[in-house]
């Protein structure tokens, strides 16, 4: 049971939306969460991920580790990838690992090779936030991005505060909506408390002014 209404989210939407300036570049909708009555140290972290109706983050950029059939894939939509000859060229070397892996925002990695990975690679993925998630041998290189693109996350670290993707200013009011609504559902489905948990909510533009939504 949502405590915010459809009439005020898409109030709040217009509101965010309106009086934008022409950027060179698709502004990013964010979800901007507050948490109360959460002890990070104490209490169990949440970690959970969703799959929304609307791609959140079309510009979200993608590499792959990968067989000979993922690689070919990967080239055919633009995706940046290395196979295991690839990934042994950088002998272990942090920095190299590192230089290869920073332009990316997600990792994939061909199921057959993730128990390779740590060996090829050290722990140096694990230690930027970027180890691979698995891509099944059957799975296509191009369904997976979709996948990957159209899923936020919600992981409680240290901080009561997160914030995370879930449109670009491009969409239509209706789709942001939907994003939105589902976001905050699965959210509070992830809390110990509900509701009672969540101190404020706030949707904004990359470059514009947070608006309250809840709080």
């Amino acid at each position: 049971m949502s405590k915010i209404s459809s009439e005020a989210l898409k109030k709040a939407i217009a509101d965010m939306l309106a009086g934008r300036k022409a950027r060179k570049f698709t502004e990013t909708v964010e979800l901007q969460i507050g948490l109360r009555d959460y002890d990070p140290e104490k209490d169990k972290r949440f970690n959970g991920s969703i799959r929304l109706p609307n791609i959140p983050a079309p510009n979200r950029k993608i590499g792959l580790i990968g067989t000979a059939i993922h690689c070919d894939q990967a080239k055919k939509v633009d995706v940046g990838c290395i196979d295991v000859d690839g990934a042994k060229k950088f002998n272990k070397d942090k920095k190299l690992i590192k230089k290869w892996a920073k332009p990316f925002d997600v990792l994939l990695a061909s199921e057959s090779l993730m128990k390779q990975i740590p060996k090829l690679m050290g722990n140096t993925l694990n230690k930027i936030g970027k180890f691979p998630v698995a891509i099944g041998e059957n799975e296509k290189v191009e369904e997976k991005l979709k996948e990957i693109k159209s899923t936020v996350r919600f992981q409680l670290k240290k901080v009561l505060c997160m914030g995370t993707a879930v449109g670009v200013a491009t969409m239509t009011e209706e789709e942001l909506r939907q994003n939105i609504n589902m976001s905050i559902n699965f959210l509070v489905s992830l809390l110990k408390k509900g509701w009672q948990n969540i101190k404020t909510l706030h949707i904004k533009t990359t470059m514009g002014k947070p608006v309250r939504i809840y709080g």
